[in-house]
């Protein structure tokens, strides 16, 4: 599945300058308001070091990961879903993403100056998701007032369709982003309800990644302004992710071995883009899967629970509709072992038919016959 992100927040909070460390696609940063309008798209590789340690074993003349797109939104200011700050064509912006990656400012620095004068996690959040909220509840109502006369005449689909929405209407006037008022509606709810919420493309069902932006000092533990961040996150049963906007440009001018070595000087693991794309991952329920061979190692990114059909189809739709097994090895098992060859051997490659659920790190070979 194609990945697209949207990274928000307020004006002056570091979005630009991480965008511009994710993709190093240089977009215009600059200390006023605004300053970003049109978004700025940058394509970035997924890290997955299993790639490489299937390269040496198979040789393979290609290596390709999975990718995300990242669009750097402009800064929303509060009264954006009535046009403040050119608010309706930033959240249009909002609205043509899968997910949202939300940056907040956890840094203090006169020289950069704050929208509303100073730091504050807790307010900036809430000036971003309600007017986000605002804007979902100005769509629902206005599809309320198509749908009611309808409804009232006891036309059933109407009348249905009418409660949904006043639901949703009554979630939104409490506060309540769609997204976590839609994880109450029971599995067993009817197509229709999907049907519905996909037409009405409401911003605040999209999932958000918190991102808690601080200083480089603060990096490895945080600050009291990252661990608001992380308390919000977790209340509202969100993901949330520490990284230094700084930090990440510094990494992103440096080679391959000098970043490792200068994550390694600072005490770090990994790089804050690995960090955030764990989040996303984790948010929207991804799962990695790998084709392997000598002409290529390849990544390939599916939502949990896709079944292998499915998934052959994302390589090529003559694999699906010819789908007669899939042959799939562990990834752990053919590192430890080697080489396909000893998988075999050991009894531990298994066929699998198309409605087989992959799991993260499957290697699979697909058979077929169109």
């Amino acid at each position: 599945m194609a990945l697209n992100c949207g990274i928000l927040g307020l004006p002056n909070v570091g979005k630009s300058t991480l965008f511009n460390a994710l993709t190093q696609a240089g977009a215009n940063v600059a200390n006023y308001p605004f300053c970003t309008v049109e978004p700025n798209v940058g394509i970035v590789q997924v890290p997955d070091p299993r790639l490489q340690a299937l390269a040496a074993i198979y040789h393979p003349k290609k290596i390709t990961a999975t990718s995300i797109e990242f669009v750097d939104i402009a800064g929303l200011v509060k009264g954006a879903s009535q046009g403040e700050g050119l608010g309706n064509q930033f959240l249009g912006h909002v609205r043509a993403v899968d997910s949202l990656v939300h940056v907040v400012r956890c840094f203090d620095d006169p020289e950069i100056v704050h929208v509303n004068g100073e730091v504050d996690p807790k307010r900036d959040i809430e000036i971003i998701e309600t007017e986000v909220i605002l804007k979902d509840l100005d769509t629902v109502e206005k599809r309320i007032s198509r749908v009611e006369k309808k409804a009232h005449s006891g036309d059933p689909v109407a009348k249905a369709e009418w409660a949904w929405l006043a639901s949703f209407r009554d979630a939104l006037m409490g506060g309540l982003p769609a997204r976590r008022f839609l994880r109450q509606i029971p599995e067993t709810a009817p197509p229709e309800l999907s049907a519905l919420l996909s037409e009405l493309g409401l911003l605040s069902a999209k999932a958000v990644l918190y991102v808690a932006n601080v200083p480089e000092g603060d990096v490895l533990k945080g600050n009291v302004y990252s661990d608001r961040v992380f308390e919000i996150a977790r209340a509202q049963g969100e993901e949330a992710v520490l990284i230094s906007g700084k930090i990440e440009s510094e990494i992103a001018a440096l080679s391959g071995a000098d970043a490792e070595l200068f994550l390694r000087e600072l005490g770090l693991s990994e790089s804050g883009l690995s960090r955030l794309i764990q989040g996303v991952y984790r948010l929207l329920k991804l799962r990695t899967f790998f084709t392997a061979g000598e002409d290529e190692v390849r990544a390939w990114t599916i939502e949990a629970g896709t079944h292998a059909v499915s998934a052959a189809g994302k390589i090529h739709s003559d694999i699906a509709r010819g789908f007669i097994r899939a042959e799939v090895m562990r990834y752990e098992d053919l590192v430890a072992l080697g080489g396909a060859g000893p998988v075999r051997e050991k009894g531990l490659l298994s066929l699998e038919g198309k409605d087989y659920p992959l799991k993260d790190g499957d290697v699979v070979y697909f058979r077929f016959n169109v």
